[in-house]
């Protein structure tokens, strides 16, 4: 027989059938689903909230975040991005399955059921491989680089996880001649010169479709020679880049 519902722990709600934590501890609000519709089960995980919340606060241990503060944290940090939309994503997609799990439980075995659902509904690998890439990113920073109130990293370790093979996939190789020519040979003339600029250049391709006169500086000591200097913003490593 359940228990009575009227004598829960204080902090317990009870939404869709599932109960939820919204409790302060000391001086900290944590609202998280606790993934059950079981109040023995919700009580015994807000049980381990206090202790590890008590243990914090009396012992300096680590405080605990769940991967969805982390997310959070990391879009927040890097609003600057040009990439920021391509992070953001997969985190949207990933939140279902690991959102709310504590940041040392997110590793390769907590992420497998996303990654089998992906896989059945016709994902390539090498896109679940840039999904974990983001969560590989936001781990490592939980990790190295941010610290809660007690000075001690978000998250001890970041766990190593295990990209999906490509079974298929062609291994790049550099293109003979008589490739490149008839590369060449099938594209329209705009594209063919492009194309041909960034075969003697090495520039991406947004760096070659954002590409503009304003940027042409002339190279004093030589005569009839001029470089581009393509601007910070437009670099994916956020330095300026010369282009010869």
């Amino acid at each position: 027989m359940g228990r009575n519902i009227n004598r829960r722990m204080s902090g317990l709600l009870l939404r869709g059938g599932v109960w939820h934590i919204d409790k302060v501890i000391h001086g900290t609000r944590i609202c998280e689903s606790t993934g059950t519709s079981d109040l023995e089960d919700a009580e015994a995980l807000l049980m381990r909230r206090l202790r590890a919340a008590r243990a914090t606060r009396l012992f300096g241990a680590r405080e605990e975040h769940t991967f969805r503060e982390a997310a959070t944290k990391y879009l927040e940090e890097n609003q600057h991005k040009r990439s920021l939309e391509r992070d953001a994503r997969p985190l949207a997609t990933l939140d279902p399955y690991i959102g709310e799990l504590p940041l040392q439980r997110v590793h390769h075995d907590t992420l497998q059921p996303f990654v089998r659902e992906r896989l059945v509904k016709g994902i390539s690998p090498g896109t679940i491989n840039r999904d974990l890439a983001v969560v590989r990113r936001i781990l490592n920073v939980s990790a190295r680089l941010w610290r809660d109130a007690s000075d001690r990293t978000w998250l001890e370790t970041p766990p190593l996880i295990q990209m999906q093979r490509h079974p298929n996939k062609r291994q790049p190789y550099p293109l003979s001649i008589d490739e490149e020519r008839l590369l060449f040979s099938e594209l329209e003339g705009h594209l063919a010169r492009m194309a041909l600029f960034k075969v003697n250049t090495g520039l991406r391709e947004q760096e070659v479709v954002n590409l503009r006169w304003g940027w042409e500086t002339k190279v004093r000591e030589l005569e009839d020679t001029s470089v581009f200097i393509i601007p910070r913003d437009f670099v994916k490593n956020g330095l300026d880049r010369y282009v010869v």
